[in-house]
């Protein structure tokens, strides 16, 4: 017997109020990316007991590429200005249910370590598929709640209020900086190889970085074809705090990472 479907989910229905024909300036770009050896190094810390994965290490690459390497992509717009963040925070997108989403919040996650980063993510996790979200996360179902079109009244009043204004709504857990510097959603475990993501318009997150299925293709190592586990990554970046030079030293970076993941075992070094 068939399932039915709810269409209109909370989600679906604060997403018809946040999104409107796209007319602001945005970056996109892709990168294929050689994980096999990253892969064998998430074999070996999974046998150690450590549960990480692709997303945990891609995620943390990308938190400490605004560390190290494109420190002006931690910043957002406000009031006309761009605004240096005074630390990098990590948002990620999980599937709670067949069709709900959720986010887990990580702060300075540039400061983690690869163990301490995993913890973090399986406690948020846990506590969000029990119910416990964040405010920022819980406004969702209390903004779906609202009548159309009073929905879009509201959700635009907020946005003017905390993206515009940059005042803060703590009771509601809404801010300037609500979302954290930058997101990153895994669509590979929805059987997906490659997607542009929605530049997340009541969020200042500067990037919105997607993770793509691993598949098995022909590539060149040393000056030989040989088959490797590869994932595509695709962006979603702010055009006003950044350009393309930007994306490239991210893509550089994560890259660079994912050569040498050894790196994220130890806390890094202040700059």
């Amino acid at each position: 017997m068939r399932t039915t479907i709810n269409i209109n989910n909370d989600w679906r229905k604060v997403a018809a109020a946040i999104y409107r024909k796209p007319v602001d300036s945005k970056i996109f770009g892709q990168v294929e990316l050689d994980v096999t050896e990253l892969e064998e190094f998430i074999a070996e810390k999974r046998k150690n007991g450590i549960k990480v994965t692709l997303t945990h290490i891609i995620t943390m690459a990308a938190a400490r590429a605004l560390r190290v390497e494109v420190p002006e992509l931690n910043a957002y717009v406000i009031r006309g200005s761009v605004v240096q963040r005074k630390q990098v925070d990590a948002m990620v997108s999980l599937l709670l249910a067949e069709s709900e989403m959720g986010t887990v919040r990580i702060n300075n996650a540039d400061q983690l370590t690869t163990a301490e980063f995993t913890a973090l993510v399986s406690e948020g996790i846990k506590e969000a598929r029990r119910g416990i979200l964040n405010k920022t996360t819980g406004m969702k179902s209390r903004i779906a709640g609202i009548p159309w079109p009073f929905r879009v009244w509201v959700l635009k009043l907020l946005k003017v209020a905390t993206i515009t204004w940059g005042i803060s709504l703590p009771k509601l857990g809404l801010s300037a900086g609500s979302f954290g510097s930058f997101m990153v959603t895994n669509i590979g475990t929805l059987g997906l190889d490659i997607g542009f993501p929605a530049l997340m318009p009541i969020s200042n997150v500067s990037y919105v970085l997607v993770i793509g299925a691993v598949a098995k293709k022909p590539w060149v190592v040393n000056d030989e074809i040989k088959i490797r586990r590869i994932i595509t990554l695709g962006a979603a970046l702010d055009h006003r705090v950044c350009d393309g030079s930007h994306g490239g030293r991210l893509f550089h970076y994560i890259r660079y990472i994912s050569k040498n993941p050894h790196l994220l075992d130890s806390k890094p070094e202040n700059h």
